[in-house]
């Protein structure tokens, strides 16, 4: 279901509650449905996710941008301890 916004998710294993993934999506629900289902090579192998953090962006540039960060090793830090 598509809002007209985009969308930068953590996502948290349940098998390693210590293994995280960030990325970026439009549709939130069918993206964690496509982790879910194995459909992305990096996280198949730690199904089922869940969304531990969403942060919508009206702007795709703006939410793009953030994603990088939060993969940058500042941005890892400040995930783990902030969000």
């Amino acid at each position: 279901m598509k809002t007209g916004f985009f969308y930068v998710y953590i996502l948290t294993t349940e098998k390693e509650p210590n293994h995280f993934y960030t990325g970026f999506t439009e549709d939130l629900p069918a993206r964690l449905a496509h982790h879910n289902s194995g459909g992305d090579p990096h996280t198949a192998k730690y199904r089922p996710w869940r969304i531990k953090t969403a942060i919508a962006f009206t702007e795709r540039e703006q939410s793009l941008a953030f994603e990088r960060y939060l993969k940058s090793a500042s941005g890892r830090a400040f995930a783990k301890k902030r969000l």
